[in-house]
């Protein structure tokens, strides 16, 4: 009977590890009839600067990161991944617009690179945790990242190769997307961390989270940089 039981745990692991391997294989597949007739739209440059796009949970924490890191100009709260036109908070939160809380980095490329941004964003969350961070949970707050061109899509998928090697075939839940639109999200969620520091959300989720972040990535931050 033990010998048996054994086994059966034996089996159930290698499905589990054949199911991850799956997972992280098809990846770029999670739209994967979309996606092979779909191609990213390339966001020209603007005074220098460019623009990359990433969503892992609520764009309150995700927004701050990015905010505190060098060579960010600026991170843009809203909307993306989704087949609805002009998503709003209220209609993004029913799941059904197929959006995800995300946020828009422009960025200095001379001070940060992309693969720097794709390393913080993996860094920031809880890679294995699919449709959410933390309790906030549903497609809405879902891992996306998002590539302009071949060489961002490169990026990207070299890095979760690596965590997925790194973490002993641990599932990576990013989904990765071809970049179509952002939609940017009301004027009330704009630097919200930043203005609403009392909020009991930002309290309790968006500044430990940004905190853990800073302690990981030190030699990134803009305050640092300052001293």
């Amino acid at each position: 009977m033990k010998k048996s039981l054994t086994i059966s745990v034996l089996v159930l692991l290698v499905a589990l590890q054949a199911s991850c391997q799956d997972f992280n294989k098809n990846r770029n597949n999670a739209h994967s009839e979309n996606q092979k007739i779909v191609e990213p739209v390339q966001v020209e440059s603007e005074d220098g600067f460019k623009r990359a796009y990433f969503a892992s949970g609520c764009f309150w924490c995700v927004e701050a990161i990015y905010e505190s890191v060098i060579g960010v100009e600026e991170s843009i709260s809203g909307y993306s991944g989704g087949h609805t036109d002009n998503p709003t908070y209220k209609k993004s939160n029913t799941g059904k617009t197929g959006h995800a809380e995300a946020v828009e980095i422009i960025y200095n490329p001379e001070i940060i690179s992309f693969k720097q941004l794709t390393t913080i964003y993996f860094g920031s969350q809880n890679i294995s945790q699919l449709n959410g961070q933390g309790n906030d949970r549903g497609s809405q707050y879902r891992s996306i990242v998002f590539y302009q061109n071949e060489e961002e899509k490169k990026i990207i998928n070299d890095k979760i190769e690596v965590l997925y090697q790194e973490n002993k075939n641990r599932l990576v839940a990013a989904e990765v997307m071809p970049f179509q639109k952002f939609w940017k999200g009301e004027e009330y969620h704009q630097n919200y961390e930043r203005l609403n520091p009392n909020n009991s959300y930002i309290q309790n989720v968006s500044i430990p989270r940004l905190k853990k972040f800073q302690k990981q990535f030190p030699e990134l931050l803009k305050e640092n940089l300052q001293h």
